[in-house]
């Protein structure tokens, strides 16, 4: 524009430097008389000429005043329309999908859920699930948290396992297809474990399925798809495994860990005084065995900070997230760590810095760098 300026009016650099916000330096000393006018008022030249430059000047001015408003009123209109389309997207989105979490508050998986719901600002109701009855699921025959009650129009979809959950609502969200025909693709299947015991494992559970373009354009390339699959499942299988370990390492901590989980969770008077003492007592142990099963370290706090170095290197020093300028999936694990001392969306929660408890507090000094990533989003 200022070129076909420059072509039209040989005075045209003043209204590009105008444009642009700097001072017109290289106008010649008449033309900025002619401007502006000179400090000891105008002399015989500017006299005699005096029409011509000022109405260029006032043209310009005009011409620039207009061309600001124009596109200030052309962002502020697509800034409306944005909004619009956000707001009726998320309105369609609720009208459409009815969301209940069935959970236990301080329970990772569960955490990894809100998590996913809260930055997606899914709405959604909880209900808090008492630990030793289990009266509000005794409707599923799948017995542990988290437990999603998806309705949508008719349809009410029951789903089962955090990472299911998450796979599942991500796909939705996606593409559009109707949840019903969605969770058909996370087949439950029976198997054994390490300990002999039959579980239930779901299939394709970290897999987001999609077509080759909704896939293109949500990862831009296989790499980035491979690489989200692989720190979730890094979450779902090793992360995971450090909290109880760490957050029932002593009588004190176990002690101050079920207080909190009393305090916030579904009890009883009778339930929770029993839970505080026997339950603290007995994580402690199973916290041994975990240490044992899972070769961790004999300072389970070294295991926890490997965890968290591993994850930051991973994410390295080019992106502010694992899935670029904008958090993936994967990212999920950083809220693991960043939010630890928090109990909403935070997996970490039971470990909330408190009297008697100061891993939170251990781990996040030294690595407070890198593990508030996400809440710059």
């Amino acid at each position: 524009m200022a070129q076909a300026v420059r072509a039209l009016w040989p005075g045209g650099r003043a209204l590009t430097w105008r444009l642009s916000g700097r001072p017109a330096l290289g106008l010649p000393a008449q033309s900025r008389a002619g401007l502006t006018g000179a400090a000891g008022g105008p002399g015989p030249a500017a006299t005699t000429r005096k029409g011509g430059p000022r109405l260029l000047g006032a043209a310009a001015l005009a011409l620039g005043g207009a061309l600001g408003l124009y596109h200030t009123a052309r962002w502020h209109l697509r800034a409306q329309n944005l909004r619009a389309e956000l707001s009726a997207a998320q309105l369609s989105l609720s009208s459409r999908l009815q969301l209940t979490l069935y959970q236990y508050k301080t329970c990772p998986f569960c955490s990894k859920v809100r998590a996913f719901l809260d930055f997606h600002a899914l709405p959604y109701q909880v209900v808090e699930v008492n630990p030793v009855r289990r009266a509000e699921i005794k409707f599923s025959s799948y017995r542990k948290v988290p437990i999603l009650l998806a309705q949508e129009g008719d349809s009410l979809q029951q789903l089962n396992d955090s990472s299911v959950i998450i796979s599942a609502l991500k796909t939705y969200l996606v593409s559009g297809q109707p949840l019903e025909d969605i969770i058909t693709y996370y087949p439950p299947m029976k198997a054994v474990n390490e300990q002999g015991k039959e579980v239930t494992e779901f299939c394709n559970k970290y897999w987001l399925m999609l077509d080759e373009k909704e896939a293109q354009r949500m990862y831009g390339g296989k790499e980035a798809r491979t690489e989200e699959m692989k720190w979730r499942q890094w979450a779902d299988d090793w992360l995971v495994h450090l909290i109880s370990p760490n957050v029932y390492r002593t009588p004190t901590e176990a002690l101050a860990s079920f207080d909190y989980i009393v305090k916030e969770g579904n009890f009883g008077t009778v339930e929770g005084a029993v839970a505080k003492y026997m339950g603290a007592a007995a994580m402690y142990l199973i916290s041994k065995r975990l240490k044992s099963r899972h070769h961790l370290q004999a300072d389970v706090r070294e295991d926890l900070y490997e965890a968290a170095d591993k994850w930051v290197a991973a994410v390295g020093e080019d992106r502010p997230f694992m899935g670029g300028q904008k958090p993936n999936l994967a990212d999920l694990v950083s809220v693991v760590m960043s939010q630890g001392a928090q109990t909403k969306g935070s997996v970490l929660g039971v470990g909330e810095a408190q009297a008697g408890n100061t891993y939170v507090s251990q781990l996040l000094r030294p690595r407070g760098v890198c593990l508030h990533r996400l809440s710059r989003a």
